[in-house]
């Protein structure tokens, strides 16, 4: 079975991590890694009692979060295979990772994204600003990069040494986009895979407030600007 291990960036939520956690398959499963972004709650506490690992990485956002986690994973006495990237707040739902892997797993991509908009979501999980977003700039990567992509969604599962290769660096809201347009730039084999979506348990740091959208979506249309001119 091919080694692979969940990173999931979390800032306090000490209200959904619990579930986010149990829902996962541990049969495919090698090692969960809750990245405490600076949780002012018991975040931290309650993944480590669930029985994931802990990685603190004080400095927040999301990107930052994900970066500590890929380096906790450089540390490890085994090389996985496959990196899954979780949200904590239980928007996901986690037993879909067998969907997610499995185009890794039968040897034919690289780049698995879970769609949100082709898999069946809650009324009212994704916000229209969220909607309007993913679709300008899944269109502009498809200009631009000539790969077609339906969402920008977190929910996503790559190959690890592809993910070292895109040698990501984005430590904000951009993440996401950072690495579907680097894999579409270098070649990877991307598809996506319908996933469901819900309401999620809290508020959105990044959605939940208008501010927080507009930051998001300057900061994705300009990291796609910005990798076709590199």
């Amino acid at each position: 079975m091919k080694k692979t291990v969940v990173i999931i960036p979390a800032l306090n939520e000490e209200c959904s991590i619990r579930r986010v956690i149990a829902d996962i398959p541990r049969d495919v499963v090698t090692e969960i890694v809750v990245v405490n972004n600076g949780s002012t709650d018991s975040t931290a506490r309650v993944a480590s009692d669930c029985g994931a690992t802990v990685v603190e990485e004080e400095k927040k956002g999301y990107g930052q979060a994900c970066l500590a986690g890929i380096d906790y994973i450089k540390t490890l006495s085994y090389i996985p295979d496959i990196v899954v990237f979780l949200d904590a707040d239980y928007s996901d739902y986690p037993k879909e990772i067998k969907d997610i892997i499995f185009p890794i797993t039968e040897g034919e991509y690289d780049l698995v994204i879970g769609s949100r908009t082709i898999g069946e979501r809650q009324k009212g999980a994704l916000l229209p600003q969220a909607l309007v977003g993913n679709y300008v700039a899944t269109r502009l990567i498809k200009l631009f990069y000539g790969v077609n992509f339906t969402d920008l969604g977190p929910f996503r599962a790559i190959k690890y040494s592809r993910l070292l290769a895109l040698n990501m660096t984005d430590k904000t809201f951009g993440w996401t986009t950072e690495m579907q347009v680097k894999a579409a730039k270098n070649g990877l084999r991307c598809t996506e895979v319908p996933v469901s979506y819900r309401k999620r348990i809290g508020i959105s740091k990044i959605t939940g407030t208008i501010t927080g959208s507009f930051m998001a979506g300057v900061k994705i249309i300009w990291v796609i600007f910005r990798q076709f001119f590199l």
